[in-house]
């Protein structure tokens, strides 16, 4: 059963204490150590960790070996997040869907559209992601959406995007997007359990704003 709302409020996520960086770029103190803090101070560590080594180079004034490290270190840290979960653990609520989403979706300048297939236990077979950009109805069609369910025979799917604002209150377009894959869920027989939005400041999901049965 599907629980939106079983593990409470949303939250953003905790700040991580501990700073990597004098390991990966070495000497506490020194000058590139100083230059990418202060990036991150003027952007934001969320969307920093999407820079590519090139942008470090060129943005905080760092060594081609040093911002590959840091390319490194921050793909790495998503990885770890995505083995949190094991394959078996069921999918049963929206935090749990925008627990696993957040590596993926945080420090994103666009945004991005995911479908999770579930099975009958609502354990993760795959995912897919079907759009990038301002979600649009023209943009997320559900034939795009359900196709990868009915190749993979899944038994039910959830959709997830980020929020680059950082503000996960749904939109209009989010509400008429979700209606839409809803009807077309009931009428393929593979239903649509939610549509979590996830941002820095949250994630909401949609069931507990429109009728979904």
């Amino acid at each position: 059963m599907w629980q939106p709302n079983v593990d409470g409020p949303s939250a953003p996520d905790p700040v991580i204490g501990r700073d990597p960086l004098e390991t990966l770029i070495g000497g506490r103190g020194s000058a590139a150590l100083e230059r990418v803090r202060s990036l991150y101070a003027r952007v934001g560590l969320a969307r920093a960790s999407r820079f590519d080594a090139a942008t470090l180079c060129c943005e905080a004034g760092v060594t081609p070996n040093q911002a590959a490290r840091i390319e490194a270190a921050f793909e790495l840290g998503r990885a770890a997040e995505r083995a949190r979960r094991r394959p078996s653990e069921p999918l049963h609520t929206a935090a749990s869907v925008a627990r696993l989403m957040r590596p993926e979706l945080r420090g994103l300048e666009r945004e991005s559209f995911h479908v999770l297939l579930l099975d009958t236990k609502h354990r993760l077979l795959d995912r897919s992601r079907v759009s990038e950009g301002t979600l649009t109805s023209s943009l997320v069609h559900p034939r795009e959406v359900f196709r990868p369910a009915i190749r993979q025979g899944a038994a039910a799917l959830v959709v997830v995007h980020n929020h680059p604002s950082g503000d996960p209150e749904p939109s209009t377009e989010d509400e008429a997007v979700t209606r839409r894959l809803i009807d077309a869920g009931k009428l393929i027989g593979i239903p649509l359990l939610d549509h979590v939005v996830v941002a820095d400041g949250g994630w909401t999901s949609l069931r507990q704003r429109i009728e979904f049965d």
